[in-house]
């Protein structure tokens, strides 16, 4: 039996699907029986990103460069290259850059968040103008993400 990555879940490796200011590219997608995805995610200072959200997906984030501030259920850190967190299936969790360097993350999803997910929404945000808030919430939704509410401040 064949393990390695095939043609077909090999992602072109100039293949850089930019999202507002982060950028992820593709190492690996699912396929021939794999549900795990990975890609790398770069993530410059002060980027606007995505809500606090869960998942019906376990997720591993593995810091390659850079500092990485990221949120699991209610335990925040500070990645540094060589730090990982994992989220378990169904729990929120958020991430950012507040540090004066770009990070660069590695992202393993099983099953994977399709990179579709990723293309839909880079031409809703990158399109020019505000953001449609409701498609963009649409499409988390339509691709599994469930975004959660901030904490009400006192």
């Amino acid at each position: 039996m064949e393990y390695a990555m095939s043609q077909d879940q090999a992602v072109e490796g100039d293949d850089v699907i930019r999202v507002g200011q982060l950028e992820i590219r593709y190492l690996q997608q699912s396929g021939r029986g794999n549900q795990m995805g990975a890609f790398e995610l770069r993530v410059p200072p002060a980027s606007n990103v995505p809500p606090a959200h869960s998942h019906a997906n376990e997720e591993l984030i593995y810091v390659l460069e850079g500092t990485l501030r990221f949120t699991v259920g209610g335990e925040t850190r500070d990645l540094r290259p060589g730090d990982s967190m994992t989220t378990p299936t169904g729990v929120a969790h958020a991430f950012s850059n507040p540090h004066g360097v770009t990070a660069r993350a590695l992202v393993i999803n099983t099953p994977e968040i399709s990179a579709d997910y990723f293309r839909e929404m880079a031409a809703l945000i990158n399109g020019g103008g505000p953001p449609d808030r409701s498609r963009m919430l649409e499409t988390m939704k339509r691709f599994g993400l469930t975004p959660v509410a901030p904490a009400p401040t006192a």
